[in-house]
C-alpha cells in the first residue's frame, strides 16, 4: 500500500495572514492522522513563509501522544539553507527528505544534480541519519541521478512529480508516465525507497500508483488542501487514503 503523507505547509500560509493561530496547523495535523494519513508533513523555509519554527515542535509534541506512536513525521528542507539540521536533531523525525530550494524560490521546482553535490550530500546524509530514521533525496525522473543517491547514502529518493502533473490531460502523458516508470525501476533496483510528490491530486494521483505500484509514499499538500475547501479537511484526506488503498 503507498502511504499518505499530509503536507500541512498551506495551512500554515494561510494561517500567517493573520496574527491569530487560526487555521491552526496542529488541528490539520490530528484531522490528517485521524482520517488515516499515515503522517505528516512539514517544509521549513528560512524565511517561514508558511511553517514557522514552533509549528515543527508543535507537531512533534502531537505525534508523541499514545494514539498516534507509530505514524510518521517527515520534514523537508535544504540541510545546508537556514535552521534545518537544527530542527532535525531537535526532533528527531521518521524522515529527512533533502530538497535542492533556493532560499528566494517560489516552490520547489528541481530535484538534486547529485553528480554535482556527491562529497556534500554523503556528509549531510551521514550526519542526519544519526537524527532520523531515513533520509530521502528530491528527485527528478533521471536514472543516472538516482542510482547515485545510492551511492551518497540515501535510503529512499522522492520522485519530483511536477512534469507528470503538467503532462496530465495532454498527448505527453504516455510519453512522461513512461519516463517516471523507468526512473522508479532504476530506484527500485539500487535498492532505494521510493517516494513521490508536487503537483499530484485526486486526478493524477491513481495513474501514477497503478503504473508503479511499489510506491512507498506521496507527500501531498496544496491540492488536498484545496480540495479540503469543497470536501472538508477529513473527507479530503479520506479521498487521497482511497486513491492509495486502491489504485493497484
Amino acid at each position: 500500500m503507498t502511504k499518505l503523507s499530509v503536507n500541512v505547509n498551506k495551512v500554515a500560509h494561510l494561517r500567517n495572514t493573520r496574527h491569530m493561530e487560526v487555521p491552526s496547523v496542529t488541528w490539520a495535523a490530528c484531522v490528517s492522522l485521524d482520517a488515516g494519513a499515515v503522517g505528516v508533513t512539514v517544509h521549513p523555509r528560512p524565511d517561514e513563509r508558511h511553517i514557522r519554527e514552533y509549528d515543527v515542535h508543535a507537531i512533534h509534541e502531537v505525534l508523541q501522544e499514545p494514539k498516534y506512536q507509530g505514524r510518521e513525521y517527515n520534514i523537508e528542507g535544504n540541510p545546508f539553507e537556514g535552521k534545518y539540521i537544527e530542527l532535525i536533531k531537535a526532533v528527531q523525525p521518521t524522515q529527512c527528505t533533502l530538497v535542492p530550494d533556493d532560499p528566494n524560490a517560489f516552490t520547489s521546482n528541481a530535484g538534486w544534480k547529485v553528480s554535482q553535490n556527491r562529497d556534500r550530500l554523503t556528509d549531510i546524509i551521514a550526519t542526519l541519519k544519526q537524527h532520523c530514521q531515513r533520509v530521502s533525496l528530491f528527485i527528478d525522473d533521471d536514472p543516472t541521478e538516482i542510482a547515485l543517491a545510492a551511492e551518497v547514502g540515501a535510503d529512499r529518493v522522492e520522485l519530483y512529480t511536477e512534469p507528470y502533473a503538467a503532462a496530465w490531460g495532454t498527448d505527453k502523458l504516455q510519453t512522461i508516465t513512461d519516463s517516471f516508470v523507468k526512473a522508479a525501476e532504476v530506484a527500485k533496483n539500487a535498492g532505494l525507497g521510493l517516494n513521490a510528490g508536487h503537483d499530484l491530486n485526486l486526478d493524477n494521483l491513481g495513474h501514477l500508483i497503478q503504473h508503479i505500484p511499489w510506491l512507498d509514499e506521496v507527500s501531498i499538500g496544496h491540492a488536498l488542501v484545496a480540495d479540503a475547501l469543497r470536501l472538508g479537511m477529513e473527507n479530503a484526506v479520506k479521498a487521497y487514503v482511497d486513491i492509495c488503498n486502491t489504485s493497484k
